[in-house]
């Protein structure tokens, strides 16, 4: 699983010109799947992104996390996370996992978050999406849950 985390001011996003789902300050997460994912990758993604202390203290370092500030999540599912670009200039997508996977993968993600009372939105799984954010910082900051050892 790969992650894209950017901690931001607002994000929202649009399907069909309308928006579905927003987020004030807190983290937009871009989130792709592959084959090989199973719920230890969810659970690890999910752990570092509720612990990932970039959220600044009164000292101006980064040393919150999400929970910290009671801050807000936006999920986008982003298949595109798993483009290979080595061949050729057109990405492959085979690295990405069948929707009826991905999807359910990225519902358990949610789901995790949710349990730590974290206030979450989503995109809409295979849509359209238009995706905008005002990145704070721009901190921006890639998880993978291969690359966990």
């Amino acid at each position: 699983m790969r992650l894209v985390i950017q901690r931001v001011n607002h994000a929202g996003v649009q399907v069909s010109g309308k928006e579905i789902a927003s987020c004030g300050k807190g983290l937009l997460v871009l989130l792709g799947v592959t084959h090989d994912d199973s719920m230890e990758d969810v659970e690890y993604c999910a752990s570092k992104t509720l612990g990932l202390r970039i959220f600044e203290d009164e000292d101006e370092k980064m040393n919150l996390s999400i929970q910290d500030i009671h801050g807000e999540i936006l999920v986008v599912s982003q298949f595109t996370l798993y483009g290979d670009i080595r061949k050729g200039r057109r990405p492959s997508f085979v690295n990405s996992a069948k929707p009826d996977k991905a999807n359910e993968l990225y519902e358990e993600y949610v789901k995790y978050l949710q349990k730590e009372n974290i206030l979450v939105s989503t995109g809409q799984f295979g849509a359209d999406m238009k995706v905008e954010l005002i990145n704070d910082g721009p901190v921006t900051i890639l998880v993978d849950s291969k690359k966990m050892f």
